[in-house]
This record gives structure tokens, sequence and C-alpha cells, in this order.
């Protein structure tokens, strides 16, 4: 039901009515492309898609190889900063071989937010492994660092194969942050838990193409990480991922079992280990490469529209605009809307009506350990992520919604 004027006051003497459509009329004073705004992120092809996609119909080269595939990886690797690149299907595949190439086995644990996307969990279960849930942080949105640390030295005892959880009996082998909407966690406090307790860290930058931490892309941190360029992401190939690793090794062993582990041959099929075709199409390769051209204007967009975004709704008591720590530069890949915490029950009321105003705004993912496949996973206190759950509302983010067409 939307908002009506009957309803009882907001804390900030406003009726419900007059916070809807303040709010409504915050996002529509933001948005350069009001029709841009009726989906949450949609892609933009102003650039060589068309020319790079011909060519690939031209030369036939549309499928798992061709000369796209090697130029978007060289350039993403040039971009990132990362030594290797590996493009494959989605982000989804990518974080899965980070994660076994991290020694991630059957029956470990792996520590990851409850505030994520379904697929980064999904990937430590195909694994065999098993997901931990961890508390997430008002500073980031991903995980919280101390609350962790202090967590671990409470379950945790040294063993021979890894750290071993004392309450399940199980090693726990790796620490999975992901960066929220594009915002980067405290990598370094991060990594200092890492080594203090003995575990790897793969990192979910998923969100985060054209994201810093103190300067540095996300995705350089941990021993590997994984790209998502979805058709809502920053950048799109349409559907796909990649791995980003500096470490050379790992990065040939990513690209050899992504590509069906098969031993290069002029002729011969001879494959050695247990692989995936997990592959990028050339065709979808050749989308990333016009993509990554006009990524610094994308950003850019977004990163105004952030800042429109926080100006608009600066004078509404009660919300705000959250912004990239101070550690950080974000891609504001979805920009996100807090409520106070005095205001929570409002947010079903501001979704229905913002969406009835015309306006794609979407709650934050369901809570994994809500999900019915992962609700015995063990997990800690998760009382910040729970109130993120109920506070938070994203709003359109597209490039179009940035900068009218």
């Amino acid at each position: 039901m939307r908002c009506e004027t009957s309803r009882p006051l907001a804390p900030d003497g406003a009726t419900r009515d007059d916070l809807c459509l303040r709010v409504i009329e915050a996002i529509r004073s933001a948005c350069a492309d009001r029709a841009a705004a009726k989906t949450l992120h949609e892609p933009v092809f102003g650039g060589n898609e068309g020319d790079y996609l011909l060519e690939c119909i031209r030369t036939g080269w549309v499928s798992s190889v061709g000369p796209f595939v090697d130029r978007f990886e060289s350039e993403l690797a040039a971009f990132t900063g990362a030594r290797r690149a590996v493009a494959v299907v989605n982000g989804t595949a990518a974080l899965h071989v980070c994660l076994q190439l991290a020694g991630v086995e059957r029956e470990d644990e792996v520590l990851v937010p409850a505030l994520t996307f379904v697929g980064t969990v999904n990937a430590i279960v195909y694994c065999g492994a098993i997901p931990h849930f961890a508390d997430s942080g008002e500073q980031t949105l991903g995980l919280d660092p101390e609350k962790l640390a202090e967590y671990l030295a409470g379950i945790v005892d040294p063993g021979p194969d890894g750290p071993r959880n004392r309450v399940t009996g199980r090693v726990i082998r790796a620490v999975v942050p992901m960066h929220t909407y594009g915002h980067p966690v405290d990598l370094d406090q991060l990594q200092a838990v890492c080594e203090r307790f003995g575990l790897v860290m793969v990192e979910d930058a998923a969100e985060s193409i054209g994201s810093y931490y103190k300067g540095v892309h996300t995705g350089n941190t941990g021993r590997l990480s994984a790209l998502s360029f979805n058709g809502n992401k920053a950048l799109t190939t349409g559907g796909g991922g990649a791995i980003l690793t500096n470490d050379e090794a790992l990065g040939g062993l990513a690209k050899h079992l992504t590509t069906t582990a098969r031993i290069p041959h002029r002729w011969a099929f001879q494959h050695d280990m247990v692989g995936y075709n997990y592959r990028m199409p050339n065709i979808n390769a050749a989308l990333g490469c016009a993509q990554l051209e006009q990524l610094p204007g994308f950003i850019a967009a977004k990163r105004a529209l952030a800042v429109r975004y926080a100006d608009a709704f600066r004078d509404i008591p009660g919300v705000r605009i959250f912004e990239e720590p101070p550690f950080g530069r974000s891609n504001y890949w979805l920009n996100a809307l807090l409520l106070d915490a005095d205001l929570e029950h409002r947010r079903d009321d501001l979704l229905e009506s913002t969406n009835a105003a015309g306006f794609a705004t979407r709650p934050t993912w369901t809570l994994m350990h809500r999900l019915p496949m992962y609700s015995s996973s063990p997990r800690m206190d998760l009382t910040t992520a729970e109130s993120l759950e109920r506070r938070l509302i994203n709003l359109p983010s597209g490039v179009r919604v940035a900068v009218a067409s």
C-alpha cells in the first residue's frame, strides 16, 4: 500500500505522505534522464560496440576463442593493475575458480558476508565447502574486520592443516570480502585478520570495476579476485566475468582450468585436469573492449550522480545517501539510500511509492542465512547486517540516469 496522508506522523513531524513525496522529488531532481530511472541500472552502448561485434561476425570469431578475448584480458589487466586477468562466462564462475585455486576444499568453511548476492555463496558451495556468515559494518557495508577478529579469537584453534573451528571441527580456509555496491572494504584490516588466523583472502570484486582502495584497484589485495560483467554492471559484456591475480602461476592455472584444461596442440584433444568450460566467447569480449574504452566516462558520470543524490537528500531528516569510505574511491555501482533506525519500518512504503512514481528502487538482497538452503550454515552475530537489510534502498544508478541522452 502506498503512503497515505492519514497515516501516523513520521519522527520528524512530517506525514508519511510528505516523506514519500520528498523522497520521490529528491530522486527526480537528481536524475538527468527520468525514463532511464525506470530501471535500476541499464547498460549504455555508445562507443565501438557495433563495429567490434560486426568484426566478430565478419571474421567468424564469435565463440570461445578469438582476438578480442586476448585483447580484453590484456586491457583489463592494465586497467586494474593486476598482473593477470582471465575472462570467463560470469562472475560466479570466476569466484568458483578463485576459491578452488586458493585451496578451498570439500568440508572447509569459508567466511563470507551475510549481506551479499547469492552468487558469492553459491560459488563456495560449488567447491563442496561450507559458507560461514559474518557481519558487516556501517562504514563500508562490507565485512567488519574488528568484529570478525573478535569472533574468530573465540572460536578458532590452530591446527596442522589450518585454523579449525572448535565448534564444528572444520577447517576455516578463506575469507571472501565483497565490495558492496562498489564501495571498497577495509582491505588492510581484513588482510591483518587473515594473517593473524592463517586464512586466505579471495576478493569478490564483482561490483567494483573502477573502484580503488587507497589508490589501488580493488581485487589486488586478495590472492585472487572475481569481477562480474553482467548486463547491470558498470561495464558489461552481456554476461561475463574475470579472474584477477598478481600470481603469474595462478593466473596461468586459472586460464588452463577455465578452458577445459586442454593441453595446447594443433589438433589433439588432451586434457590433464578436471577443467571447466568457463570460457568467455569472443563476441562478448568484443563488447568488453568497447566498454573498457568508455569506462572512465561511465564512472565519472556515476560519481557525479552520487553527488547529486547526496545533495538532494541532505535536507530530508531520517535518510541519507551512503557515501564512499574515506580510504576508498567508489564506482558507485548502485547508490544506496540508508534510513535511520527509527524509520526502518518505512522502507516498504517508500519502495512502493517510488516504484509507483516510475523510479526503479529496490531493497538490498535477502540476507544469506534467511535463504532456505543456507539457514543451517554457521554464523556469527549479524546485528549490523540485519539492521542494514531493514534500512537499505537502492536507487536508479545507470549512466543514462546520470547523463541525459
